[in-house]
């Protein structure tokens, strides 16, 4: 890091929160509704950062392409993850002490998620943050997501610093490589949703920690 550190931004789900058992919750609530049988966490998991196009396709093995099957199984999907993005939803072991250590440091912190405002809004008003986010930004708050760089140069602008300036942790290829174009330092959450099919290896980030708390032993005193 040879630019001063001002700000840690971070993903959402997977990287703050274990949102996991909640969307997982919605599929199988929507499986149930069609006579099929839930699916396992174990399947959930990896692909719970790839929100209702991923777990539908886990689910009932439709894609977007096929938008007559996807778009009604989307709008029902996301209607019950409404209802319950809170109930099981938690912050990940570490995160609470390692945000403390950041606003310690005089330091300002956000969310950048293309989690859409309305679940973004709400889910994060209801998690046990120690100290509230300088910005959040959701996957439609700048019109467009991740990896697109303009959620990222939002965020900062919010903050009032340059990028270069920036930590950027997720647990996607989209976030690595939506923060390595704006030149943020890139931080790999590999305790996050990751699948068997991910090459995490590939995605050029600067630094990968396995615990929230392992960023600690990277940042500046």
């Amino acid at each position: 890091m040879t630019e001063p550190i001002r700000a840690v931004l971070f993903d959402l789900d997977g990287t703050l929160a274990d949102t996991a058992l909640d969307l997982g919750a919605a599929l199988n609530l929507l499986l149930a509704e069609e006579g099929l049988p839930p699916q396992p966490w174990q399947a959930i998991r990896p692909l719970a950062s790839h929100g209702a196009r991923g777990l539908i396709g886990l689910g009932f093995g439709v894609t977007p392409q096929q938008q007559d099957q996807f778009i009604g199984l989307r709008d029902r999907f996301l209607a019950h993850y409404a209802q319950h993005l809170a109930d099981s939803t938690v912050l990940f072991d570490g995160v609470s002490p390692l945000i403390e250590a950041i606003v310690s440091r005089g330091w300002r912190w956000g969310i950048v998620t293309n989690k859409p405002a309305r679940f973004t809004d709400p889910l994060v008003a209801r998690l046990p943050l120690p100290f509230a986010p300088g910005v959040v930004v959701s996957g439609d708050t700048v019109g467009v997501p991740k990896p697109d760089p303009k959620p990222m140069y939002h965020a900062a602008q919010m903050l009032g610093v340059d990028p270069a300036n920036c930590i950027y942790v997720g647990d996607a290829e989209r976030d690595i490589e939506a923060g390595r174009r704006v030149g943020m330092t890139t931080v790999l959450a590999s305790y996050g949703y990751i699948a068997e099919s991910d090459t995490p290896d590939a995605w050029g980030a600067d630094i990968t920690i396995n615990h929230p708390l392992d960023l600690l032993a990277h940042l500046p005193a």
